[in-house]
């Protein structure tokens, strides 16, 4: 048999994917390449490899470019860059610091054949076009650049999670695998496990320091043969890829034994889950990827619903096992197997052991006969004439595809209908499914009565038409009522319709007539060559009409999955989606159902109904299981294994982000989605609703965040002016104020007190309206930060010194916080913090009660808290007071509009810290507010000679008015 009898005309080269492929080639052509070496880890030589490659390219007349490469120290990698041109780093400036980063825009106007740029999961400075280096690295392929980079392991989006539960270690600067896989080549550097360790403790991979930090941590044997493990195994994952592009970009037929893998052809008969169950064994064995496919070919007669739910349960079992799953279609079975074998590149296919194929043996006279049809009608059928011949399917699929294993299960001994060809006497295999092949046979019997209405017809018409019409054209008539039937009744009525024919032809036509006796043996010819011709005709002719239907069904659901989508991507509100859903599930499937979709509290909400396509319950929907679906994101109820025997399928609507509801269907039929393919379907709506939900919630939110911006926008501007246009004649009130106190003569004791309170009053007027500009600006980054090292000591001191009015009436301890290291930041800034806590202390607990301030080093943090003993803050409010125009108490005597702690949150937050509050530590009622800023590398201190603490640092008795 050869291969190109066995080639399906549907595998053929089709002209619009060769177009698509061509320009997808041209595209990829003008980009520049993109070579990366993979390692497991650090120290396994990637940068020294790629160095290598490039001076070898450099002195072949190549225009390389070293746009960054980090030596780590290393003097072997470091000799490796003489001689190569290098790319000046770009200055990036980052609070008060300046960082050096690849220059892209020096990289594109300098434009080499090649460029180096090493740490592809690099993330970049802020301020720089791109916030990672693969993204760099993109816009110079755009540019048609080659570019060569070096990654990790660890730093594959696929792998990081994995890596970080090995190492105990988890790395934030990752790589999109599609950017690893679009790659034109990926050349792995591999180093053992106990190598790379020597070269760690040689001080080849790291500083002495840094050496034993990472011997301690990361860079443990285990630790190291686990990644070797998962590059190796990406590494392997990837070139598979590639070979099965090459193979189908050059229509490779054979299969290449690159690698294992496994299908199973399962069928209806009793076996199908052992087959399954076998291949999932022997899968787990070899390590690799399995599918298990079923045929659906045309048949002389429908499975009967035991077998067709025997087969189902089968297809279920593997899906849930892990194994790909597909139909294929067609009249062939060998040449559907062989083509699903070599378009997947698969080694070893499992077949059962049905019951049908030893009730197929014969003798030898039949073995003879069905050799001599299987001869004669393979210019015909082509592979499927083995169906007539003494070879199995089993040996007609090695034949077609000698380049596989083709293995069989062993048989269940268990069962009575594979013991043997003759069982023990008084028994009989059993059949599970007698009486649905009863019901079948009922329900077709009119179809058997049609075929042989349809020849009672052809001969009374051939008996009208003899006087004019030879005994040739005769045949033709009969062949015709073949035809007829095959098109309305299908194969088994065709067959039959074929052998009643010729009788009829015999008995009635050829002499001598009423008789089956024939007086020429050239007859028999005829004969034989009209009953071959009409089960031909009549088999092909049922095969296309069996497949038009199966091509108008799948366009049907593909239409219907069409206008599904079309319709959801107009809907505005939650209620059309639910009409469009329902209205659509109901002509699909026949179904009711009910949307239980998610408030904003995440909590499920009260089932949504359509009544315009609600025929009424049959079962009932159930809020606890759609509750359970929810928490769990599985399905649930009828063709599920969780409650099956609910008449309701509950399905998450599983969105891109996370899940949005739950769907329940309630089918006609209890059973109905216990077939895979209108299971899949249903699933496929499930999707598409949910996206459509997605959507809108995230519309939705993008409307309202668009109004809180400009609502923001609208208020900062009032508050800008308004401040302003206060600042100035507050400023004026004060002074005038001052004037009056300090005028002579002095003024009356009465007097003196009034302009004294009115200079208060003008004074916390202007501490607010500092506020709201202070709010105003740093919420237009209309700030400029004038970071420098300062001492926490002095800027509490300070702000002690600026609140000395607000806080006579209160004790002040301060804790020793000269130990504490210097903190970069804006001392003007943040002593506009301490005073605003300061004042929040002072406003907020009674006179005489303590304010204490302390400080510590937690970690890469400086920590400065400043303590109360007043009332603290409600349980719940803790980030709330934090908000602007947020009070400690909504009505009272205490002054302020809420925007202090605001403008202590947006400056520690611009100084790249955190504030927040928290109880006392003694457990004492009060509150404590911390801001945790970052420790930094401040510059060496020289020491001073003790003096004595300021007079505000220390603990004194409350203040009073002289």
């Amino acid at each position: 048999m050869s291969d190109s009898s066995l080639r399906d005309p549907s595998e053929r080269p089709d002209p619009d994917a060769l177009l698509q492929r061509v320009q997808a080639e041209g595209a990829r052509a003008a980009r520049g390449k993109l070579r990366v070496y993979f390692g497991a880890s650090a120290g396994v030589g990637k940068t020294y490899a790629m160095l290598s490659a490039a001076r070898a390219l450099h002195g072949d007349g190549v225009d390389v470019l070293v746009g960054v490469v980090e030596t780590h120290g290393r003097a072997e990698t470091e000799a490796l860059l003489a001689g190569l041109e290098r790319l000046p780093p770009k200055v990036v400036p980052y609070r008060e610091r300046e960082l050096t980063e690849f220059d892209l825009d020096g990289a594109l106007a300098r434009r080499p054949a090649l460029v180096l740029v090493d740490e592809l999961a690099h993330s970049n400075a802020p301020g720089s076009r791109h916030p990672k280096r693969w993204q760099d690295i993109q816009e110079l392929q755009a540019a048609g650049i080659d570019v060569w980079t070096t990654v990790n392991v660890q730093h594959l989006d696929s792998l990081n999670q994995a890596v970080g539960g090995i190492t105990g270690i988890r790395v934030w600067e990752t790589v999109p695998d599609a950017v690893f896989d679009d790659a034109d080549e990926v050349i792995l550097v591999d180093l053992p496990a106990d190598e790379l360790l020597r070269r760690l403790q040689e001080g080849k991979v790291y500083l002495p320091e840094q050496a034993r930090h990472a011997a301690r941590n990361f860079f443990r044997k285990g630790n190291l043969i686990a990644l070797r493990e998962l590059a190796l195994r990406r590494t392997a994952d990837r070139v598979d890829d590639d070979v099965r592009a090459y193979r189908h970009a050059e229509a490779i037929q054979p299969v290449w034994r690159t690698r294992e893998a496994v299908l199973a052809c399962i069928g209806a008969g009793d076996d199908a889950e052992q087959v399954v169950r076998s291949v999932r064994r022997m899968a787990g064995q070899l390590d690799c990827e399995w599918h298990v496919v079923t045929i659906a070919t045309p048949r002389l007669a429908p499975l009967s619903e035991a077998a067709r739910l025997r087969m189902q349960e089968a297809m279920r079992l593997a899906e849930e096992m892990g194994a790909r799953t597909e139909t294929l279609a067609g009249n062939d079975m060998v040449r559907a197997v062989v083509g699903y074998v070599r378009r997947h590149n698969l080694t070893k296919v499992v077949l059962g052991r049905a019951p049908a194929d030893w009730r197929r043996g014969g003798g030898t006279v039949l073995e003879r006969a069905r050799a001599v049809l299987a001869t004669s009608l393979s210019p015909f059928l082509g592979a499927r004439a083995w169906l007539f011949g003494r070879r199995s399917f089993a040996d007609a699929l090695a034949a077609a595809c000698p380049e596989i294993d083709v293995i069989r299960v062993a048989a269940d001994t268990t069962r009575d209908d594979l013991r043997g060809r003759n069982p023990p006497p008084g028994t009989r295999p059993a059949l599970a499914d007698d009486e649905a092949q009863a019901e079948v046979a009922l329900a077709h019997r009119k179809d058997y009565l049609w075929a042989l209405v349809w020849c009672g017809a052809a001969t009374a018409l051939s008996a009208l038409t003899r006087p004019w019409f030879d005994l040739v054209n005769i045949a033709m008539l009969f062949l015709a009522a073949v035809v007829a039937v095959a098109l309305r009744h299908g194969r088994g009525p065709a067959a039959l319709a074929s052998v009643v024919s010729v009788a009829a032809f015999d008995f009635f036509f050829v002499p001598p007539r009423m008789s089956f006796a024939v007086s020429d043996v050239q007859y028999l010819l005829t004969f034989a060559v009209l009953l071959t011709v009409g089960l031909v005709i009549g088999q092909l002719t049922a095969g296309l009409r069996e497949q038009a239907e199966v091509s108008v069904q799948r366009e049907t659901d593909a239409r219907t999955l069409y206008e599904l989508a079309r319709e959801l991507s107009a809907a505005l509100m939650t209620e059309q989606i639910v009409s469009i859903g329902s209205r659509f599930l109901h002509a699909a499937f026949q179904a009711n159902c009910a949307f239980f979709l998610v408030s904003a509290q995440g909590r499920l909400l009260p089932p949504l109904v359509d009544p315009a396509h609600r025929d009424g319950s049959r079962g009932g929907i159930d809020p606890v299981l759609a509750q359970w679906v929810f928490d769990h994101g599985q399905p649930a109820g009828t063709g599920t294994h969780t409650l099956p025997g609910s008449t309701v399928l509950y399905l998450p609507l599983k969105a891109p982000m996370q899940v949005r509801g739950v769907l329940a269907v309630e089918p006609q039929a209890w059973r109905a989605f216990t077939e895979p393919g209108l299971r899949r379907q249903v699933d496929v709506f499930a999707t598409l609703i949910a996206i459509a939900i997605e959507r809108l919630h995230y519309v939705e939110v993008a409307q309202q965040a668009l109004v809180s911006m400009e609502s923001e926008r609208l208020r900062s501007s009032l508050l800008a002016a308004v401040s302003h246009d206060l600042r100035t004649p507050l400023t004026g009130l004060i002074g005038m104020a001052e004037t009056l106190l300090r005028g002579v003569p002095a003024l009356a004791p009465p007097v003196a007190e009034t302009v004294d309170a009115m200079r208060g009053q003008a004074l916390r007027m202007r501490t607010m309206v500092v506020n709201l500009l202070d709010m105003a600006r740093l919420q237009s980054r209309d700030v400029q930060m004038q970071q420098e090292w300062q001492s926490l000591e002095e800027l509490v001191g300070a702000a002690l010194a600026a609140m000395r009015d607000a806080l006579r009436q209160h004790r002040i301890t301060v804790a020793d916080l000269s130990a504490l290291p210097l903190v970069e930041c804006d001392a003007v800034l943040m002593e506009r913090v301490l005073c605003n806590l300061l004042e929040n202390a002072a406003k907020y607990t009674p006179p005489g009660s303590t304010v204490a301030i302390a400080g510590e080093v937690a970690g890469e943090e400086v920590r400065l808290a400043v303590e109360d003993d007043g009332p603290g803050v409600p349980a719940g409010k803790e980030r709330l007071i934090f908000e602007k125009f947020t009070r400690g108490e909504r009505e009272s005597a205490t002054t302020g509009v809420g925007l202090g702690l605001a403008v202590c949150e947006a400056i520690v937050q611009a100084h790249g810290g955190r504030i927040w509050v928290e109880g006392r530590g003694d457990g004492g009622s009060g509150a404590r507010f911390v801001i945790a800023l970052p420790r930094g590398n401040p510059p060496a201190i020289e020491p001073e000679a003790p003096v004595a603490a300021p007079q505000e640092a220390r603990e004194h008795a409350p203040h009073d008015k002289s």
